[in-house]
């Protein structure tokens, strides 16, 4: 066994079931269970599920890093907030910008001025003291400018380091995703060491494809590996694809972090 415990994205498993047959799915599998837009799902149905939720979507609308943008993320956190009380889910998960349904960005950022690093460092402060209020954790997740979302401000996990650090709370913490750090960063053993005593939450899934462990080119479990040696013992959430068949893929996902005794 190890000091983690395992998630997966109800969103990209079991994609031809009803939501919250996913859910009871993966929730029967054994694994904790990740929403995105709450919006678009039955919350009372959802809860009645028993499951148990370790992630969703924080926010609906917004971004960090203009006044207006910032005033409406907050707004959206405020009902998103609500919602993971429902559910008892302890983290809400946002972006350096709000993201239409094809995972662009709703204002796309080419250059990220200082003035924009000022402002969403605000705005995650701010979010971060809605966090502590509620009991909840706000996380802040890099992502990938190459394939999945060209345009996007702070989606370095570099990027997001230095927000989580300039906030300073335990209420903003890092949704570290492996699968964008590696198409934009690599080195992910190393990164997951710096990273680590950020960490909310950590999600992964294989590059090139975007599903389960094994279907790639990264190591998943030297990463496993790595975080038992750290003494990691939060979350590490698949939000990836299944190649195949579903129950699969999340058995190959835990094997991949099932290190070898």
């Amino acid at each position: 066994m190890t000091g983690f415990r395992l998630a997966a994205s109800a969103e990209m498993v079991f994609v031809d079931l009803p939501f919250e047959e996913r859910v009871r799915r993966i929730d029967g599998l054994g694994f904790e269970v990740e929403v995105w837009d709450w919006t678009a799902k039955d919350v009372e149905a959802l809860a009645r599920t028993g499951a148990t939720f370790s992630s969703m979507t924080g926010y609906v609308t917004g971004t960090l890093a203009d006044a207006d943008g910032a005033e409406e993320l907050l707004r959206t956190a405020e009902e998103s907030l609500k919602v993971a009380e429902r559910l008892d889910c302890p983290r809400l998960n946002v972006h350096g910008t709000g993201l239409d349904g094809r995972g662009l960005p709703v204002v796309a950022t080419e250059t990220v001025t200082p003035a924009m690093w000022l402002t969403a460092a605000r705005t995650l402060t701010r979010l971060a003291e809605l966090g502590e209020r509620a009991d909840r954790v706000f996380t802040l997740e890099n992502l990938n400018t190459a394939v999945d979302h060209p345009g996007t401000p702070f989606a370095r996990a570099a990027e997001t380091i230095a927000l989580v650090e300039a906030v300073g709370s335990p209420h903003l913490r890092l949704n570290l995703d492996l699968y964008h750090a590696q198409i934009g960063e690599g080195n992910l053993v190393e990164l997951v060491e710096r990273a680590l005593p950020l960490v909310g939450e950590i999600q992964v899934a294989d590059v090139p494809g975007r599903c389960e462990p094994g279907t790639g080119e990264i190591h998943y479990p030297a990463v496993a590996a790595a975080l038992e040696r750290l003494g990691y013992t939060g979350v590490v959430a698949l939000e990836g694809w299944a190649s195949g068949d579903p129950v699969e893929a999340l058995e190959r996902f835990r094997a991949a972090f099932t290190p070898a005794r």
